[in-house]
């Protein structure tokens, strides 16, 4: 039996809040499944399962916040037999068992205001059957709760709202999810990650000017020869060559953890992403070196919007060896970005800026890039923090091998 356990979903996250269950006991689940809806402080995260099987019982009902590594389910392996005890169970409140005979005669003047207060109850609990992300959406269309039927698990949820809007063609747009986070407990979790982070980590910083004229050219090119729903954004050849060239340097890329660095094979990119009203996340795009720059500009595109709407999964949480911190364009020339733990190394990338430069001999104006590496001491120096910078300039004056 796998016990399936509420996921760290980041260095700032302690406890998260169930909110709503897709799968439920006696359903098949599959490696990539979304099971549950799981609300944090930095918006509502779809939980992915990593084990095939059957959902045998839900440990935690929809509503109640647990602590990380808190076991919420249980999962039978593949052909893996259930004891008689152990049945497909959801969990729900206590029931009581009441005796004929301890149940004492009403007078008739009482029974009506008796049967009102346990239809009151009855309406409170059914209210109590509704996960905090269907209320809020329910709200959003209009829709009255007491005319949606639950779902399996006897609790009205996203799914369940949404379907009941679709049938009464009243569906609008979806709000963005983040609208109703707490920003101010957002800041707060940044805020203690963040002092950890500085706290915990012997930081150093190494910074390099990176002329990137050539770069631009050759995006201006390449994006005259493209139609316009496929152009690229120049985060889009930049996320590629600072994947290619941490691969070159394993010390950089990795997560330390119980006193041990364990260097990732794979470089899942973090993309540090400012949210509208405030806070940041960093979801991840995975193997980002193995990633044609069509592709990763088509992931750029679906991955930032879903970040600002606060819908993200928890593989795009968890999975970053390294984090991109790019302010773009209109910004300042440089960033000292503080290290995301687990991860040893972040890159900080400022704003394209002309500039006088030497060039052959004589001084040009060229466009140029600071690009700044914050390593951990402990892992890793000063002297992969050059390696890296060197590599990447390399690369980004050779665009056309991206």
């Amino acid at each position: 039996m796998i016990d399936f356990k509420m996921p760290s979903l980041g260095a700032d996250m302690e406890a998260g809040t169930l909110v709503e269950w897709f799968k439920h006991p006696g359903e098949a689940v599959h490696k990539g499944d979304v099971v549950a809806l799981v609300e944090t402080q930095k918006g509502a995260i779809e939980i992915e399962v990593f084990n095939e099987g059957t959902l045998v019982e839900h440990r935690i009902p929809v509503g109640q916040k647990v602590p990380v590594g808190t076991v919420i389910a249980r999962i039978a392996g593949p052909g893996e037999k259930l004891d008689e005890q152990e049945q497909f169970v959801v969990p729900s409140a206590s029931i009581v068992e009441l005796k004929p005979e301890s149940i004492p005669q009403a007078e008739p003047s009482k029974v009506a205001p008796a049967i009102a207060e346990i239809e009151m109850k009855t309406a409170a609990a059914a209210r109590a059957m509704v996960s905090p992300a269907g209320r809020r959406r329910a709200g959003e269309l209009g829709l009255d709760l007491s005319h949606i039927a639950p779902g399996r698990a006897g609790v009205i949820g996203l799914a369940e709202v949404e379907a009941a809007a679709l049938h009464a063609h009243t569906l609008p747009p979806a709000k963005p999810a983040h609208g109703g986070l707490d920003l101010a407990e957002m800041r707060k979790a940044i805020a203690a990650a963040m002092s950890r982070s500085h706290r915990d980590i012997p930081h150093y910083w190494v910074s390099h000017a990176i002329d990137v004229t050539r770069l631009m050219e050759w995006l201006e090119a390449e994006n005259a020869r493209r139609p316009l729903t496929q152009r690229l954004l120049y985060a889009a050849p930049l996320l590629k060559a600072v994947a290619l060239a941490i691969k070159d340097i394993p010390e950089l890329n990795g997560h330390f953890g119980d006193g041990v660095f364990n260097s990732s094979g794979e470089v899942h990119v973090g993309i540090a992403t400012a949210l509208r009203g405030g806070g940041l996340v960093a979801p991840a795009i995975r193997d980002v070196d193995k990633l044609a720059l069509s592709s990763l500009m088509e992931k750029l595109a679906d991955l930032v919007p879903r970040a600002r709407a606060g819908r993200l999964r928890s593989s795009e949480m968890t999975d970053a060896t390294i984090t991109l911190s790019n302010l773009g364009e209109a910004s300042a020339d440089s960033v000292l970005p503080l290290i995301y733990p687990p991860q040893v190394a972040i890159v900080g990338c400022g704003s394209i800026r002309p500039r006088p430069w030497a060039v052959g001999g004589a001084i040009a104006v060229r466009r140029v890039l600071t690009v700044t590496v914050a390593g951990d001491h402990r892992v890793n120096n000063g002297r992969h923090a050059g390696q890296f910078l060197t590599r990447l300039e390399t690369l980004l004056n050779s665009p056309e091998v991206l």
